[in-house]
């Protein structure tokens, strides 16, 4: 189900300004600044690679646009904005494979409508690379034709990613990758995390905020992702390679069934409230097709959760090829999974660098067959192995 509500969930007060959270994004805070004090348009598209914050820069944007101190942080509207109760703000994150056309038509009615408060009307779009060609066109017309107080938040990885008409209207920001030092000193600050736990997760998230909290906060993430970086010296042999797709596929179905698990059990307890299954003992006949309705969208949701996970273990599979690339090549990029250095140093020394630019470009082909083109993931994840193999021992 997508979610059209106000804000961005539960989460107490940030004691400094909005901007705060957004670690390594100074440029693109002065900037946002500077559209608040006067500088402002009625669109504007934010991108950036995976956890460089964009949802997080487009709330904050939402935040210092309804503050009267322009993101004092702590005010009645700045807190609002945070923990989603802000009548004049409403995020739309969609945990489905796309935005549809129903859905932005809804979006579209509610822009047009007045805002309650004194200041903006602010829609944040947090997956507009996830709109079908459908929901695009009816969002464009409600950017082209703007109301004088309403103002729209895209977000998507890259401008390539929404159509050339709605980019062509809108102001870009563009996010970048934070560094690990300042991933860990955000780590160190916010989540009590030591140092060194805090620098190995901030290179192994390779800048995603999101990742690094994960990986400094939870055993089973980090054992999972040791799993992962330590199939490139072991793929020598068929075998090993139809081994190493089970796993990824299962560890990412374990991954993605945590996630989904606790949010699927409450929807049902919900719906189950609201047609009065718990308290009469029995089933009226508009629960059946509304079950129906809940149990696809929630198969759709495990899906993209699932393909997520997948998403990421491949691109810890990368992170493996770019520290082998880094060690003989002799660049002065730092080693990303430092921990198994030995392993890196292996592979570096049994492959070419040749070899490794092609590995690469072999998993960025499977992602695109499972994400694009709708590939079974476990049949592009077996391929993409068989690919990856190296010469035994």
């Amino acid at each position: 189900m997508t979610a059209l509500r106000d804000g961005r969930g539960a989460g107490a007060p940030s004691s400094g300004t909005v901007w705060d959270d957004l670690i390594g994004q100074q440029v693109v805070v002065e900037r946002l600044r500077r559209a608040v004090a006067g500088d402002m348009t009625h669109a504007w598209l934010f991108t950036g690679p995976p956890g460089s914050g964009r949802s997080n820069a487009a709330i904050a944007f939402a935040a210092a646009l309804q503050c009267e101190e322009g993101g004092c942080g702590h005010c009645h509207s700045c807190h609002g904005v945070k923990v989603g109760s802000h009548p004049d703000v409403r995020v739309t994150r969609t945990e489905k494979l796309s935005i549809g056309v129903d859905e932005v038509r809804e979006l579209v009615r509610i822009s047009a409508l007045a805002p309650a408060g004194r200041r903006f009307q602010v829609m944040i779009v947090e997956d507009a690379d996830r709109l079908t060609d459908q929901a695009a066109n009816a969002l464009l017309k409600a950017i082209e034709e703007p109301t004088d107080r309403t103002v729209w938040l895209l977000c998507a990885p890259t401008v390539e990613d929404v159509l050339p008409t709605i980019r062509s209207r809108t102001r870009l920001v563009v996010l970048s990758t934070p560094s690990s030092d300042e991933v860990a000193s955000y780590l160190v600050r916010n989540d009590e995390v030591d140092e060194q736990t805090a620098l190995h997760a901030a290179r192994a998230s390779q800048g995603h905020i999101g990742r690094a909290r994960a990986l400094a906060r939870d055993e089973d993430t980090r054992r999972r992702r040791r799993e992962i970086v330590g199939f490139p010296v072991r793929l020598t042999s068929l075998g090993a390679c139809m081994k190493a797709a089970a796993t990824v596929h299962d560890l990412a179905k374990e991954e993605a069934d945590a996630l989904t698990g606790a949010a699927d059990a409450r929807e049902k307890d919900e719906l189950d409230r609201a047609y009065g299954v718990v308290e009469r003992g029995r089933r009226p006949r508009e629960y059946a097709p509304a079950l129906r309705d809940m149990e696809k969208s929630q198969k759709t949701r495990a899906k993209r959760r699932h393909l997520d996970v997948v998403d990421r273990s491949l691109m810890d599979l990368v992170s493996v090829y770019r520290d082998a690339l880094t060690l003989q090549l002799g660049t002065r990029s730092e080693v990303v999974n430092e921990e198994i250095r030995p392993a890196v140093e292996h592979l570096a020394a049994v492959t070419s660098p040749e070899d490794n630019l092609r590995r690469i470009d072999a998993v960025f082909a499977a992602r695109e067959q499972m994400l694009e083109f709708n590939v079974p993931a476990m049949l592009a994840l077996e391929s993409l192995m068989v690919g990856l193999r190296i010469a035994g021992d």
